[in-house]
């Protein structure tokens, strides 16, 4: 029965291909996916697939129930697009100003749906269910899945899957890896208040650029000196500003950043570190620093199990030597919330092609991949629910 669901869905690479284009050319950022959710639904729906619409926001959850008693899959897709514009030379490029499908999610939603066409013309041999969950909002925080597992699209489910296209692996190439493979990506804003005045009167002020440099400074020491340096931690100022004049020194200045980690007790030794170095800082220095910090996503880890399961099946389809390792990186990710509930993992399918200019690297304007990568992650999902 493999082969034969392997054959269907090269029977349907075309079709796939024209989904993927029409999501491509009909973009919406997260939070605003009406008319993509609207087309997932109708697609699955048509395909005689339970839906439900509407899944913590705008998710969609098809439901497949298989002709034989076994565990239920999950399988996801994210389709939510980025505030940049297209600058590709292609047909299908995007028809929205400043929205593109930069990462590649229109790739993972046409895949899936694909799988979900093949799968639903084998349901009767089955072992087991398909969940397949095709999710909103993933490029921005509090992101879709979170809202989508409390609103139960995990319910019943026993193991899931997930993958990401990847421009800087070759198409033809599967790569994964088991254990923390994305950080915890939180976000803080910094606001040092001073007292301004005349550029040539200093001391009659208190400076916040100056207790600001002193801030960035000391903030490097988290990470350095605090956290075990064994443990992975990242803490990144993206943004300082204060004042417009160059005479003044002003009231107020403003940081904003990122803090990375993997282990959850150093994600809060982190911030707690941050919180107290700031407030320590501005003590020193006669100001009152006030510190907003934002819990993005989870760390990713992949379950070691589940990660084998997926590294036997890729080795199976697209041999050993096409199957690497991916090195964990300090990116977020919110699938990390689905393998957060259920056992599963995350892996990365190739998508890069110089002959197609599938060169450029993720959120670049010119982004775009092989489109074969479809079938790679398609033959992954359906040897998964196939195999389970």
């Amino acid at each position: 029965m493999l082969q034969k669901t392997f054959d269907h869905l090269e029977r349907i690479y075309t079709e796939m291909v024209g989904i993927r284009r029409d999501l491509h050319m009909n973009p919406e950022l997260s939070f605003q996916e009406i008319r993509t959710s609207e087309f997932i639904a109708n697609y699955l729906k048509d395909i005689g697939l339970e839906v439900r619409t509407k899944v913590g926001g705008h998710g969609v959850v098809g439901f497949l129930k298989g002709g034989k008693p076994g565990k239920t899959i999950a399988l996801r897709a994210d389709f939510d697009a980025l505030p940049i514009t297209d600058e590709k030379n292609v047909p299908y490029k995007s028809t929205v100003p400043g929205v593109m499908h930069a990462c590649g999610h229109d790739i993972h939603t046409a895949a899936l749906l694909g799988v979900a066409n093949v799968l639903s013309h084998v349901k009767d041999d089955i072992e087991g269910n398909v969940v397949f969950i095709h999710q909103h909002a993933e490029e921005l925080a509090p992101g879709g899945a979170k809202s989508m597992i409390e609103d139960g699209c995990l319910v019943g489910v026993d193991a899931v899957y997930g993958a990401h296209v990847e421009v800087n692996f070759p198409i033809g190439q599967v790569a994964l890896n088991d254990g923390y493979v994305h950080a915890a990506s939180d976000a803080f804003n910094i606001t040092i208040y001073g007292k301004g005045g005349h550029g040539a009167e200093p001391h009659r002020c208190i400076d916040p650029l100056v207790i600001g440099s002193h801030l960035v400074v000391n903030l490097q020491n988290i990470v350095s000196r605090r956290v075990d340096p064994l443990q992975q931690a990242l803490v990144t100022v993206g943004s300082f500003h204060s004042g417009d004049a160059h005479n003044v020194i002003p009231d107020k200045a403003y940081l904003k950043g990122t803090v990375r980690t993997y282990d959850p007790v150093v994600r809060l030794q982190v911030e707690k570190e941050l919180t107290l170095i700031a407030q320590k800082t501005g003590e020193q220095h006669g100001a009152e620093i006030e510190v907003n910090y934002t819990k993005g996503y989870i760390s990713l880890y992949n379950h070691p199990k589940e990660t084998e399961f997926i590294r036997k099946l890729s080795t199976e389809i697209v041999g050993e030597k096409n199957v690497t390792i991916k090195l964990p990186d300090m990116g977020g990710e919110d699938f990390a919330y689905y393998v957060d509930a259920v056992p599963g993992t995350f892996f990365w399918v190739g998508g890069g092609n110089p002959d197609l200019d599938a060169i450029y690297p993720h959120h670049h304007p010119k982004f775009d991949v092989d489109e074969k990568s479809m079938i790679i992650i398609g033959k992954i999902f359906i040897s998964a629910v196939l195999n389970s």
